[in-house]
């Protein structure tokens, strides 16, 4: 087999890989996936032993158990830019023998659940809601640099979409990908079914205005009134479609779970939403994800 050249997946003198800095034997099957760095201690509390931590830059890992499931949870920081690195580095952890620097014949796959924050785009969806994102669409362009990408995208939904949005040419070409049917099925009675974007961008790449104007001011106009196949879209997040086109293309489960905090529609947030007093805070959807893994092979 064909030897990975140092240069294209960097490993660190301690064994580690470049960015993570988690080293193969750290790394547990599923793995949940968090954007603030100071979330994965919000995770790991519920730990009743912790195996290692690692940490560089805004990549901090901790991989312990909870009720003797053996979990890692990891902060990817904000973008699908991170994203990229972190669901490569996830999979060279899981299928690349360090030692050698050849893919192992045998396959791990990993189960991958992102738990994050969110803008709601339709009125039904309210600040406070869970949403498990059934589809992704990503407007950053990332998946289309990989081979491969027309077999895990939904062409129908794009042509749709490109179609009705009237999509301008001076952007990245929209990719839809549909989460691992496996944790859908998981995590279904935790949250509403959604429709959800990922955006390149917190301000204008989601339609949001401070100072600069926008080159498209009535796209989520057309966002909101979008459909196809009795779906609508229904929020806005910045990293799922790209962990979800990854994951399919490495052969992985992935799904999003995004805790509501902002109402677009109507221009409110809650910047309270890490209040852990509230059942319908973001930790109580954690502790609800973590009760749903224990139940994955």
């Amino acid at each position: 087999m064909n030897s990975i050249p140092s240069s294209e997946l960097i490993i660190n003198g301690d064994g580690s890989v470049f960015h993570l800095h988690l080293k193969p034997e750290q790394l547990a099957d599923t793995v949940i996936l968090v954007g603030d760095p100071g979330r994965v201690e919000t995770v790991s509390w519920y730990f009743s032993t912790i195996e290692c931590r690692a940490r560089n830059r805004e990549f901090v890992s901790c991989t312990g158990v909870y009720k003797r499931k053996r979990l890692t949870v990891l902060s990817t920081g904000i973008g699908v830019g991170n994203i990229d690195i972190v669901l490569t580095e996830l999979d060279a952890l899981a299928n690349v023998d360090f030692a050698t620097r050849t893919v192992k014949p045998a396959h791990r796959t990993l189960n991958l659940v992102r738990v994050g924050t969110s803008g709601a785009l339709q009125d039904h969806v309210a600040m406070g809601d869970a949403v498990l994102s059934e589809i992704s669409i990503g407007f950053d362009g990332l998946l289309n640099f990989y081979a491969g990408r027309d077999a895990v995208c939904l062409a129908d939904y794009e042509a749709a979409f490109v179609e009705q949005m009237q999509w301008s040419e001076r952007l990245p070409a929209p990719y839809f990908v549909a989460a691992s049917e496996k944790l859908v099925r998981l995590f279904a009675d935790i949250a509403t079914a959604g429709m959800t974007i990922t955006a390149p961008g917190f301000y204008a790449p989601q339609g949001r205005v401070v100072r600069l104007p926008l080159a498209d001011p009535l796209m989520n106009d057309r966002i909101r009134r979008f459909a196809y196949d009795g779906r609508t879209i229904t929020n806005y997040e910045m990293e799922g479609a790209a962990i979800a086109g990854l994951a399919r293309l490495l052969g992985h489960e992935a799904v999003t779970l995004c805790h509501i905090i902002a109402d677009r529609v109507h221009r409110t947030a809650n910047a309270e939403y890490k209040n852990d007093d509230d059942d319908r805070s973001l930790t109580a959807l954690i502790e609800q994800v973590l009760e749903k893994v224990i139940e994955l092979a």
